[in-house]
């Protein structure tokens, strides 16, 4: 039995974005630092801060159709940090709502696999 990694994750967000996660064919999710993630190459294409805070990367060429429908933001992983330039930030109420939101993590998904593949640490 895989034991979960702990998480500071807001439980009904992370609850929220697992259904996600769950109805989206493909994903897999990742742990690292409190947060959950998704990344196909070594290419994070979506995760969710330890502030409940669900980002998707999107081509470059949906990011403006997106925040201007969703009337949502760029992606910030925590407060104080500068906006992403990659990743959109999914509104609470588009989050809830599984069924319209699945389109953008599957689009999200075949984007990352476009991308070049990042090199990744192995352990020994």
């Amino acid at each position: 039995m895989a034991t979960k990694k702990r998480t500071s994750v807001p439980p009904d967000k992370l609850k929220l974005y697992e259904r996600l996660i769950a109805a989206t064919p493909g994903t897999e999710e990742k742990s690292n630092f409190g947060s959950a993630y998704l990344a196909v190459n070594g290419n994070m294409y979506s995760m969710i801060s330890k502030y409940g805070v669900v980002g998707i990367r999107l081509p470059e060429k949906d990011i403006a159709d997106f925040l201007k429908k969703y009337k949502a933001t760029m992606f910030r992983g925590d407060p104080a940090w500068p906006p992403s330039k990659l990743m959109v930030a999914v509104p609470d109420d588009l989050l809830a709502n599984t069924k319209k939101l699945m389109p953008y993590l599957e689009l999200s998904l075949r984007h990352a696999k476009t991308l070049r593949p990042k090199a990744t640490k192995k352990k020994s």
